[in-house]
C-alpha cells in the first residue's frame, strides 16, 4: 500500500468525492449517526476489518449510537494514499 503523501489537490478531489469529511489539523475527520448503539457497534466491528486488512488504523470514539472518526497516516507524516484506500472502502460500508 502507498504511503505517499497526497498533495492539496489530491485532498480536495477526496474531500469533494466524500463531501461529509472534513480536514482537520492533519487529519480526515467524519462523524456517523445510527438508530442505536447496536447498529454503531457493528459499524465499528465492520471498520475494525478493513482497518486490520490494511493495516491502517483510525482514531474513534463511540458514544451510543454515533461514531467519531479521523484517519491519518502517523508514519508517513500526514494525508496519504492509505488514507484515502481505507476512506474508500469505509464509505461502502
Amino acid at each position: 500500500m502507498d504511503d505517499k503523501l497526497l498533495s492539496q489537490e489530491q485532498i480536495d478531489e477526496l474531500l469533494a468525492e466524500f463531501p461529509q469529511w472534513q480536514r482537520d489539523n492533519g487529519r480526515l475527520r467524519r462523524s456517523y449517526e445510527f438508530a442505536n448503539f447496536v447498529e454503531a457497534f457493528a459499524f465499528m466491528t465492520k471498520v475494525a476489518l478493513v482497518s486490520e486488512k490494511l493495516f491502517h488504523h483510525p482514531e474513534w470514539n463511540n458514544v451510543y449510537n454515533r461514531v467519531n472518526i479521523a484517519i491519518t497516516d502517523h508514519a508517513a507524516g500526514g494525508i496519504s494514499a492509505k488514507d484515502r484506500a481505507w476512506i474508500e472502502l469505509v464509505e461502502r460500508l
